[in-house]
């Protein structure tokens, strides 16, 4: 077996600066939306994506994909914001099998009294910190981090259904 290959410092420094200051992003952001909405970080971009399909539908498993989470706990995660009439399940009528998910009116007029609000914790705990160059560079680092790690990670079945 080979030696592993050691962060050096500035590494360590990247990788742990990494983790701190996005845990405290998604806690500052989270914040906020449970604030003004009641609605935790990942009930919030189901939200989102699921307006940005409209009118169209959206198949749960992709949906999975794209926001880079398991089934079972979207499924959860779509049931509460079901229970709360922001979205509600379809059946495909293309495939019995799939779920789809499709935002409601309470849902879409939650989310726009909400965007201000989010927009504004995302650029108090993000954008609003770093220069235009610097959130340049970090779209870039991150474009190039979901490009290389993404058919890595995603399971090849569901990956091919996500592009």
């Amino acid at each position: 077996m080979s030696e592993p290959r050691w962060l050096n410092e500035t590494q360590m420094r990247a990788w742990t600066g990494f983790l701190e200051a996005s845990g405290l992003i998604q806690r500052h952001v989270e914040r906020q939306l449970r604030q003004d909405a009641g609605l935790t970080m990942i009930q919030y971009e189901i939200l989102h994506w699921a307006n940005e399909c409209a009118p169209q539908r959206r198949c749960i498993t992709d949906l999975a994909d794209l926001m880079i989470t398991s089934r079972s706990g979207l499924s959860y995660q779509v049931a509460q914001l079901e229970k709360a009439g922001l979205l509600r399940r379809e059946t495909d009528a293309d495939d019995e099998r799939r779920a789809m998910v499709v935002i409601t009116d309470d849902g879409r007029r939650l989310l726009e009294k909400t965007a201000p609000g989010h927009v504004q914790a995302v650029r108090d705990g993000l954008v609003d910190l770093l220069t235009d160059e610097q959130i340049a560079q970090l779209a870039d680092i991150m474009d190039d981090v979901r490009t290389q790690l993404r058919p890595r990670v995603l399971p090849t079945a569901r990956r091919k259904r996500a592009m």
